[in-house]
């Protein structure tokens, strides 16, 4: 069926849309309706469900939700309920564990006061909150396309067409996406959406700031023995097994009925074609400092997902005519604190707020300028300033020497100012890989099943489906130089990059008649969008499966 034999889409008028029902996009749900009860907000989620995709540590700050709703600490139904009660901090080696004082620790890096939780379960929450108030939310349907208006202005999404095979022609259960269009539209996708990309390419909000920059976080469930487990205790390290030149860390968070969340992130600028992330995962469980909290438990989770790290440097400009980005969309995690829960709420409730002056006033379709200016100002700008080098001077100087110039940079920034300025990132996480004949290849152990896994029993646990008769929604631009980059000249590092098992060089035919074939097993995909980032020649772009497709987290 051509284009414009497409039946015509059926169309909705909102006065604010949602993409992305993460802590961010409920926030600000929550608070348009709370500033003006009267007013229609949608929330477009392509999870299967609230939660569903919803994937961090998660140490909380819960200041931003202090503001957003009050009176939280006296709901009964609240997921929030393990305080921090312990933070440890070490610099690991091969087989001992070195304490990092906590005198010589910056003061936010101090997580009292904070809470150990399921961000899922937050969401759900959170989800609950805004439907109670009158917010619509719509599970299970993806965000496919930006809508513009006459004047180029943002005037709404379109959700994905549902029922294409992968011959990308309707099959018998095709069904129209549909148009939500409202006076303003809030991006909320979490680092590297596929619509946030193409927003900040439109409209080239990324004109006067410094190149993003991302890690990925991989993150496993435990249910451990419950004398290993110590309700309240937060700990993390830097350090082995990664090499000093290679950004990076561990936690390990311990919450809720004898449950332990260990994960592990590496740095994207990483230079070496062979390292794996989700390897170091498993190698880091090997270490003697955590190896035993694991011993007689099971593991019950999986996921992974890519982390915004440019902070203030990377930040975009956050409104266009329409609309605006907010949470991780924009960039708002805060590197050091490995927290961005607090910022993406905050940002939340800001655009809110201006959305709310914004039609008060009569207008729509503008520049949320107040949004743009004030988040600097605001508390997520205060979070963002005084850790601002921290990322460069890791990527600059190494894990050893960065981590302690960054301590003194925070340092002093808590005082009101820096030695060193604002530092630049340099150049973006695809260009930093080093062609395979440069680097030496790791050699990593083989997982005995019971504290070390493999990727495809791990992708299990997530939970992951998706329509197999659909098209494949990583798209390669170029399969030549796929071949001859990616292959040829890195070795193929898509297939250790990627925490899934997503894509693999396969040789067909034997002898001179042989060829290899590019595979791309789609189904696997857990939407840690690590391969748009990653890929040495920009090669790969993730774009929205069908709605509803993709990982399945419980509790993560």
């Amino acid at each position: 069926m051509d284009a414009q034999e497409l039946p015509a889409r059926e169309s909705m008028e909102f006065d604010v849309v949602i993409v992305g029902a993460g802590p961010a996009g409920l926030t600000a749900a929550i608070r348009l309706k709370q500033l003006s009860p009267d007013m229609s907000v949608v929330v477009v989620e392509k999870g299967s469900e609230v939660g569903a995709h919803i994937l961090s540590g998660a140490v909380v700050d819960v200041s931003a939700l202090d503001k957003l709703l009050p009176d939280w600490r006296s709901d009964e139904d609240t997921p929030i309920k393990t305080p921090v009660k312990e933070d440890r901090f070490y610099m690991l080696f091969r087989n001992r564990a070195v304490p990092l004082p906590k005198a010589f620790l910056p003061p936010l890096m101090n997580n009292h006061g904070a809470y150990i939780v399921s961000l899922g379960e937050v969401c759900k929450w959170l989800a609950a909150k805004a439907e109670a108030l009158g917010v619509e939310i719509y599970p299970g349907f993806a965000a496919a396309e930006i809508l513009y208006g006459p004047g180029n202005e943002v005037v709404g999404i379109a959700t994905g067409d549902m029922g294409i095979g992968k011959d990308g022609k309707p099959k018998d259960n095709y069904t129209r996406g549909m148009e939500l269009r409202g006076k303003y539209t809030l991006f909320a996708e979490g680092a590297r959406g596929h619509l946030t990309k193409r927003l900040i390419a439109h409209y080239k909000l990324d004109k006067d700031c410094q190149p993003p920059k991302f890690g990925i976080g991989l993150k496993e469930l435990w249910q451990v023995a419950p004398e290993k487990h110590h309700a309240g205790l937060v700990q993390h390290t830097f350090g082995w097994p990664l090499d000093n030149r290679t950004g990076g860390g561990s936690f390990l968070y311990h919450y809720g009925d004898d449950l332990v969340a260990v994960g592990f992130v590496v740095h994207l600028n990483y230079e070496n074609a062979y390292l794996s992330p989700f390897e170091e995962l498993q190698r880091f469980k090997t270490h003697p400092l955590v190896r035993d909290t694991f011993a007689g438990g099971t593991r019950i989770g999986y996921g992974a997902r890519a982390i915004s790290e440019g902070g203030w440097q990377s930040v975009p400009k956050v409104v266009f005519p329409g609309g605006a980005l907010v949470g991780c969309a924009a960039g708002f995690l805060n590197v050091p604190r490995i927290k961005g829960t607090h910022n993406a709420m905050f940002s939340g409730l800001f655009a809110a707020e201006e959305v709310v002056r914004a039609i008060a006033a009569g207008r729509e379709h503008d520049e949320l300028q107040g949004y743009e200016t004030g988040w600097r100002s605001g508390e997520i700008g205060r979070d963002l300033w005084r850790v601002r080098n921290a990322k460069p001077l890791w990527s600059r100087f190494g894990t050893a020497i960065g981590i302690g110039l960054g301590g003194i940079d925070m340092w002093t920034n808590t005082l009101g100012f820096s030695l060193m300025g604002t530092l630049g990132h340099g150049k973006p996480d695809s260009k930093c890989l080093k062609p395979a004949a440069e680097c030496r290849p790791i050699l990593y152990p083989k997982p005995d099943g019971k504290l070390t896994f493999d990727r495809l029993s791990s992708v299990y646990l997530s939970n992951t489906a998706h329509e197999e008769d659909q098209p494949v929604h990583l798209l390669v631009a170029d399969p030549g130089l796929q071949k001859a980059s990616e292959h040829d000249v890195f070795d193929g590092p898509s297939n250790r990059y990627c925490p899934a098992g997503v894509y693999e060089w396969v040789r067909e035919g034997e002898g001179p008649q042989s060829r290899l074939r590019y595979v791309i097993n789609a189904s696997n995909c857990v939407h840690c969008k690590t391969c748009d980032i990653k890929d040495p020649n920009g090669n790969i772009t993730w774009v929205a499966p069908e709605g509803g497709g993709g990982p399945n987290y419980p509790n993560m």
